[in-house]
């Protein structure tokens, strides 16, 4: 089980890194993120989802890691970054989920609460 929700949150974390590299491309998908309010991302958004994407591999190390699939952290960095991801996505379920943008809400947020969910499996395992 433990395996089974790192490998998702990677997954759904390689999605997400896509989708912030369309974004940052200039994609009219800026409904979906960063507040929703601009269809094409103005620069600084763009920046910050480049930004998202090495953030994103970053995270998928520590899924990893924590879940015993990889080996390239100190211990202790990857038992603590899993908790720490674990209270970054729940925060992000509200944050989406208050959004003003709907298709953020209706989106983002189930995505942002499987990655919750899988980080605390990963983290309770």
């Amino acid at each position: 089980m433990i395996t089974g929700a790192a490998v998702l949150a990677c997954v759904v974390l390689a999605g997400l890194a896509v989708f912030q590299v369309a974004l940052a491309a200039g994609r009219p998908w800026g409904r979906f993120a960063w507040g929703g309010q601009h269809d094409v991302l103005p620069r600084r958004l763009r920046t910050g989802s480049a930004v998202s994407v090495v953030l994103y591999a970053v995270f998928a190390v520590v899924v990893l890691q924590a879940a015993g699939l990889l080996a390239v952290l100190p211990g202790a960095v990857a038992d603590v970054g899993i908790w720490v991801l674990t209270g970054y996505f729940s925060l992000g379920i509200v944050v989406n989920g208050i959004s003003r943008s709907r298709p953020e809400r209706f989106v983002m947020t189930p995505l942002v609460l499987v990655l919750a969910a899988c980080c605390l499996v990963v983290a309770l395992g």
